[in-house]
């Protein structure tokens, strides 16, 4: 009797077990539709899906001029040749209208909106360098600070290193990095890359770990237009107040009130490109004796023509430095007055350093800059 209970119950697990369902095999992904295909040989096939256009053309840094896309099956393709490691913008145009392409990554450059993409071949390369990689990384936040000067509260994006948080006890020194004309405190961010470029170079033990303070140079602006609805407003002047220049003393009180600082000309740099260029040549000029490190990208304003303006720099010559770093693009409309800055400097024995490049008044040469002046800081 027990053996036939023992088959029967054996009889009933095997039918049981017969009668599990079985898991489907998993359904094939479909292919996510892209806008940017970065091939094999780092030449990148541009996609852009519409049956009914017309014509489509393709505009970057990349490239002279635009190229036409070619349809097949409702989907316009255009690919490029091999291209070299960097950050590039490019644009769509759809039926002579320029479009954002919604299917890859997008960022704001001044007033307007723009597509990227990254090439990077190798570990290292510029293109890692601006990329988001498996590093430690810093913390951004966004402070607002009284302004005694404007009458107003300001905003300010600051960049704190790895580690920052765990080391309570740990000085830091700060780095001023300023914007151009028609940009604002998150342009460094969103388009010079500046917190990668630093988790990168600070992983590879290539930068020192460091404070970066990303300022909003208009006066008239508390912050970037997006948190007020507002326009961009172009000027270093508020109208019958101050000039953003005047200031700088009160961003430095807010910052090393608030963060543990370095509070010394060793542990300061300041630089900036094209009107933030020529702020960083005036702030350093005007104040002598704060910082060690003075940076002038395709800087505006650059001239000590005038013998009060030339003393300013003599006496920051007299005080000492340690750089003073000059970059100017070839093609940038302001190469030429840079010259002339740099033989102003020549004449009267002021060592700075020169870095020259391709390229002209856009962010390809910023970028480089920043990632190059980093690496010799606080040294």
């Amino acid at each position: 009797m027990r053996r036939i209970f023992f088959l029967a119950a054996l009889l009933l697990l095997c039918a049981g077990a017969q009668a599990q369902p079985q898991r489907p095999a998993p359904a094939a992904q479909p292919e996510v539709f892209t806008g940017v295909v970065i091939n094999p040989d780092y030449s990148v096939t541009f996609r852009y899906r519409n049956p009914k256009a017309v014509k489509v053309e393709v505009s970057g840094e990349f490239m002279e001029g635009s190229a036409e896309l070619k349809e097949a099956g409702g989907v316009w393709t255009y690919t490029t040749g091999p291209l070299a490691p960097e950050l590039y913008f490019y644009s769509l145009t759809v039926d002579g209208a320029p479009i954002l392409d919604l299917s890859w990554s997008v960022v704001k450059d001044i007033p307007r909106w723009m597509n990227y993409f990254i090439i990077s071949k190798e570990p290292g390369d510029r293109g890692d360098v601006y990329g988001v990689n498996d590093v430690p990384h810093g913390t951004v936040a966004s402070r607002w600070y009284d302004s005694a000067t404007f009458h107003t509260r300001r905003r300010v994006n600051i960049y704190t290193p790895p580690g920052y948080e765990q080391n309570p006890k740990k000085k830091y020194p700060v780095f001023y990095l300023l914007h151009g004309n028609a940009c604002d405190e998150n342009s460094w961010l969103d388009l010079g890359r500046a917190a990668q470029v630093l988790d990168n170079l600070i992983a590879a033990g290539k930068a020192a770990p460091m404070i970066l303070v990303m300022t909003n140079g208009n006066p008239a602006q508390q912050a970037a237009p997006a948190y007020f609805g507002d326009t961009y407003t172009n000027g270093n002047t508020l109208p019958g107040i101050a000039a953003f220049t005047d200031s700088f003393p009160e961003i430095i009180t807010f910052i090393d009130s608030n963060y543990r600082t370095i509070k010394n000309k060793s542990g300061r740099a300041i630089a900036g490109f094209s009107m933030g260029g020529g702020h960083a040549f005036t702030i350093s000029k005007d104040y002598p004796n704060t910082f060690d490190y003075v940076g002038l990208f395709s800087a505006a304003g650059s001239n000590i023509s005038d013998p009060a303006q030339k003393q300013k720099l003599l006496d920051m010559q007299k005080n000492g430095y340690k750089l003073y770093y000059i970059g100017c693009g070839t093609e940038d409309f302001l190469h030429r007055s840079v010259l002339n800055y740099n033989q102003q400097l020549d004449e009267i024995g002021f060592k700075y350093f020169y870095r020259e490049t391709p390229g002209g008044h856009t962010w390809g040469p910023w970028r480089i800059y920043l990632s190059e002046m980093v690496q010799m800081l606080f040294k």
